[in-house]
C-alpha cells in the first residue's frame, strides 16, 4: 500500500460517510483498520490550520458543533453492538453526548463550555480502549478513526471541538491540579544535601531500586558506600570522584498535594555563583546543617558557608526556610536532644537576623540522610522520643501556598540553555502564562522567538504557568546567542532592560570602605554581571529610615547606602516594588557576598 495513494482514499471515505450519514460506521472502521501507517501522521497536519480557523470561524461554530454532536451521538446506538473494534469510537461518543448538555445556553458560550468535560473525560477515554482492546495492534488506530471522521464531516468548522479533543493526548491535566513548589537544598559542604535529595527521591519512589543497586555497587568499587544516594543528583563523573556537587542538580518528586522540584546545589565555597543562581529559582529553601561533632563548628564559623547560603537564600526571595539538623544517626551524635538543641539555639539568632521570623517561616527538624529517618516518615520513638513533629515531606506538604503572579506578563528568566535539535532553555516561570507557539521576546536583546515544544520537570506538556521549572525550545533564535541571566518575556509588556538604575544596598561584610568607581560582580535572578559603583546618592539610617542631606563620601561595613550603579552591559530588571523577584540582587567580590540590595528605579 502506497503512501502517497492514502490521501485520496480518504476522501473518497468522506463522500461515502457524506452520503449514508454515520449508518455504516462499522463498515467504515474496518477500512480504516488497513491504514494504520499513515493514521499517526494525517491527524497533526490537520492541527495547524484548525487552530487559525479557531479564531476565524469562531462566530459559526457553536451551531456546527451542536449539529456535529447530534450527529455523533446518534452513530453509538447503531454500533452499540460493535466489537472491540469500536470501542475507540464508543468512547468517542460517549464523549460528545455531553457536548449536548449546553446547547440550550445562548451559543456564544457554547465554545466555552464545551471543553471542560471532554477534558475530564479525557482519562476514561484512554482507559477504556485499554481494558476493551483485545489487539493491541488494532486499537491505537481506531481510537484515531472517529477523529479522521468526523473531521471529513464537519471539516473546518468543527475546530473549536477538535482541539480540546486532540489535546487530552498530552494535555496538562496532571499538573494544573498540583501546585508546583522548587525547593533548595542549602548549606556547608559535605553537611548531606546531595544524599537528603536522593533519599527522598528513593523514598517517594523516584528512583528505582536497581538504579540505587547499580549505584551503591558502583560507589563500593570506589570505597565511597556511604555517597550512593548522593549519586542520583551528582550525576556528572568529577562530581561523583570528589563527592562535591558543582552544578545545581535538579530532579523532582510529589506528595499527594504538591509537586516538588529539588535543586541541590553546591555547598562548597568556589561555587557560590551556581548556588545563587539555583536559589533565585527555590521558593522554600531547606538549610541542612551537619551535627557531627566538628563538621557544625566549620561550617557555622567564619568561613563555613552555612551563614552564607542562608543570607543569600533570604535575598534571593525564598519564602520559607527549613532547617534540618542531619547526620542525628552518626555515633557522635546518636540522637541526643542536647546536641540538636545546641545546633539550634546556636544557629537561630543568626537567621533571625536576616529576617527569618521563627513563629512563621523558619521550621527544625532532626534527620537523617544515610537512613531516611525523618524525612518520608516520622522518627521512631524508641530513637528519638523527644521529637514527636512531622516528617520533613509531611511539614512542605502542609505548608501554606504561595501566591503566583497568573495574571501577569509572561517571564521567565534562563538559567541554563543547550542544543537539541534547536535551542532549549531552562528555567523557572516567575509570572504569566504562555502556550506552545506562542511569540515571546528574548530580552534584552528584543529577539523575536516562537515557542516550539514545553517540558514541565521532563514531562511534555502544551502550557506552563508560574513556578513551574520549565525547558522551552525555541525557533528563531541560535544556541549561541543566549546567555543565562536573559529573560523570556510578553510582547505586549517586555521586561524593562537597563545599564544605569539606582538601588539601596546594605553593605554586609567589607574591609575597607566603598565610594565612586568600585567594582564588584552582581547576581540578579539568574545572571551575573559586572557592575561599578557610579555614584553614591545617600546614606539610609537603618533604624529610622531617614536620608542623609548630603552625599556620602564612602560607605563602610554595615551601612544602608542609596548609590548609582552601572553595568558592563545591558540587562532584564524591575524595580523592586514593581516585581521583587526581579529586583533583588547581591554583590560579591573576591569569592565573598559584600553587599544585598534592591533597586529602586531603572535610570536609561
Amino acid at each position: 500500500m502506497s503512501n502517497n495513494g492514502a490521501p485520496d482514499s480518504w476522501e473518497n471515505q468522506a463522500e461515502v460517510v457524506g452520503e449514508q450519514g454515520a449508518k455504516d460506521s462499522n463498515d467504515v472502521s474496518t477500512k480504516f483498520s488497513t491504514l494504520n501507517v499513515n493514521a499517526v501522521e494525517f491527524v497533526p497536519s490537520f492541527c495547524q490550520p484548525s487552530q487559525a480557523s479557531d479564531s476565524s470561524e469562531s462566530p459559526t461554530t457553536p451551531q456546527k458543533s451542536e449539529s456535529d454532536s447530534t450527529n455523533s451521538a446518534e452513530s453509538p446506538v447503531l454500533n452499540g453492538c460493535g466489537d472491540a473494534g469500536d470501542s475507540g469510537d464508543a468512547g468517542a461518543a460517549s464523549a460528545s453526548p455531553r457536548v449536548e448538555e449546553p446547547p440550550p445556553v445562548p451559543p456564544a458560550t457554547v465554545v466555552v463550555a464545551a471543553p471542560p468535560p471532554v477534558q475530564s473525560d479525557s482519562s476514561p477515554t484512554i482507559d477504556s480502549w485499554d481494558a476493551d482492546a483485545d489487539d493491541a495492534l488494532l486499537t491505537p488506530e481506531d481510537n484515531n478513526e472517529p477523529e479522521e471522521e468526523e473531521t471529513e464531516q464537519q471539516e473546518d468548522g468543527e475546530a473549536a471541538k477538535k482541539i480540546p479533543k486532540k489535546k487530552p493526548v498530552r494535555v496538562e491535566d496532571t499538573r494544573s491540579k498540583k501546585e508546583h513548589v522548587n525547593v533548595v537544598f542549602i548549606g556547608h559542604v559535605d553537611a548531606g544535601k546531595s544524599t537528603i535529595g536522593g533519599q527522598i527521591m528513593s523514598l517517594t519512589g523516584m528512583v528505582d531500586k536497581r538504579t540505587l543497586e547499580k549505584y551503591e555497587r558502583e560507589a563500593r568499587e570506589k570505597s565511597r558506600e556511604s555517597w550512593y544516594l548522593s549519586w542520583a543528583l551528582d550525576t556528572n563523573q568529577e562530581e561523583r570522584d570528589k563527592g562535591k556537587t558543582v552544578e545545581v542538580g535538579r530532579a523532582y518528586f510529589e506528595t499527594d498535594k504538591k509537586h516538588f522540584t529539588i535543586l541541590d546545589a553546591p555547598g562548597h565555597k568556589s561555587f557560590v555563583p551556581n548556588m545563587i543562581g539555583g536559589a533565585a529559582q527555590a521558593d522554600l529553601a531547606v538549610l541542612v546543617i551537619s551535627a557531627r561533632k566538628g563538621e557544625f563548628e566549620t561550617g557555622f564559623d567564619r568561613g563555613g558557608q552555612t551563614r552564607e547560603h542562608a543570607m543569600l537564600a533570604k535575598t534571593a526571595g525564598v519564602k520559607h526556610l527549613v532547617a534540618l539538623v542531619n547526620k542525628m544517626d552518626d555515633p557522635t551524635v546518636a540522637w541526643e536532644e542536647k546536641r540538636y538543641n545546641e545546633c539550634r539555639d546556636k544557629i537561630l539568632p543568626y537567621l533571625k537576623k536576616l529576617g527569618f521570623n521563627p513563629a512563621k517561616d523558619l521550621s527544625f527538624l532532626p534527620v537523617s540522610g544515610q537512613t531516611g529517618q525523618g524525612l518520608l516518615e516520622r522518627v521512631s520513638e524508641e530513637i528519638c522520643p523527644w521529637y514527636r513533629g512531622p516528617s520533613f515531606i509531611q511539614l512542605i506538604d502542609e505548608l501554606p501556598s504561595l501566591n503566583r503572579k497568573m495574571d501577569g506578563p509572561f517571564i521567565m528568566p534562563v538559567v541554563d540553555k543547550y542544543k537539541d535539535m534547536g535551542t532549549v532553555l531552562m528555567g523557572k516561570v516567575e509570572a504569566g502564562t504562555t502556550r506552545k507557539s506562542s511569540t515571546l521576546y528574548l530580552m534584552p536583546n528584543r529577539v523575536q522567538v516562537t515557542v516550539d515544544q514545553l517540558w514541565s520537570d521532563d514531562i511534555e506538556v502544551t502550557s506552563i504557568g508560574p513556578g513551574e521549572n520549565v525547558k522551552v525550545k525555541l525557533k528563531g533564535i541560535e544556541e549561541e546567542d543566549v546567555s543565562p541571566g536573559f529573560v523570556l518575556c510578553d510582547t505586549v509588556e517586555p521586561i524593562t532592560t537597563g545599564r544605569v538604575f539606582d538601588a539601596q544596598v546594605v553593605i554586609l561584610e567589607h574591609k575597607s570602605i566603598i565610594c565612586a568607581g568600585y567594582s564588584a560582580v552582581m547576581h540578579i535572578h539568574c545572571a551575573a554581571e559586572e557592575v561599578t559603583v557610579k555614584a553614591l546618592i545617600c546614606l539610609v539610617d537603618k533604624k529610622t529610615g531617614e536620608k542623609s542631606k548630603t552625599r556620602p563620601r564612602f560607605v563602610k561595613q554595615d551601612q544602608v547606602a542609596i548609590m548609582r550603579i552601572e553595568c558592563a552591559g545591558v540587562i532584564c530588571l524591575e524595580p523592586f516594588k514593581k516585581f521583587a523577584q526581579m529586583g533583588r540582587f547581591t554583590l560579591r567580590d573576591e569569592n565573598k557576598t559584600i553587599a544585598i540590595g534592591k533597586v529602586l528605579k531603572v535610570i536609561e
